[in-house]
């Protein structure tokens, strides 16, 4: 592994702790199944394809809590230069803003800083992903009605966090030299929410143009 690398995969600069997969368990099994497609070298499109006799909502499951865990790597390694000074409000650039909502707190959508609004977020998805109404991880328990919906919000706010590193922080990304590695793992993400349409394609426009040259 490059130094690179190694500096983006720095357990003290993960933004929160890993959620790991119990050994043993079905969903350890399609998480290392997934790895190993990725491992191989296998094509994004192809790799992120339910593999036959599986169901979509444990592959769905395993992928939103490794996303998680690629995200919060990816904004650690930045986060020292996503302050309240450099970063007073969580965007995209000039033309997207992104508002903070939840259940307590902020009822209704508020203006906050970048390194708030990251804060804030990946608690919400810690709490969702370690709820087993919503996440179940014994085998024969189903998944909630609820399930893709509380999916598609949390993968529609992850994708805020590529918007804002791509487009305020990724000369820091450069600096590192580790653009190759996020250009993988977004489009690891972009292939895998647009194969089981979990976001919609309009909420995906700030990094259409800005990774036009990227692919």
């Amino acid at each position: 592994m490059s130094h690179a690398l190694k500096q983006v995969f720095n357990k003290d600069k993960t933004f929160r702790p890993k959620r790991k997969f119990e050994p043993g368990t079905q969903r350890f099994e399609l998480h290392k199944k997934a790895q190993a497609s990725l491992n191989a070298g296998l094509d994004l499109k192809l790799a992120v394809q339910l593999p036959p006799g599986e169901e979509q909502n444990d592959w769905v499951a395993v992928h939103v809590v490794d996303f998680f865990n690629r995200i919060n790597l990816i904004y650690g390694t930045i986060s020292d230069y996503c302050t309240e000074q450099s970063c007073p409000v969580m965007s995209g650039g000039p033309k997207y803003e992104y508002r903070w909502q939840d259940e307590h707190k902020y009822r209704k959508p508020t203006a906050l800083s970048a390194p708030q609004y990251m804060n804030l977020l990946m608690d919400w998805i810690e709490v969702q992903i370690n709820n087993e109404d919503i996440f179940p991880t014994n085998v024969g328990t189903p998944f909630p009605k609820n399930f893709l919906p509380v999916v598609k919000k949390i993968l529609s706010r992850l994708f805020r966090v590529f918007v804002h590193v791509y487009i305020h922080h990724f000369d820091r990304i450069t600096q590192m030299g580790s653009e190759a590695h996020v250009n993988t793992c977004y489009k690891h993400f972009y292939y895998f929410v647009k194969e089981f349409n979990l976001i919609d394609t309009k909420e995906l426009e700030p990094l259409v143009s800005a990774l036009l040259g990227c692919w």
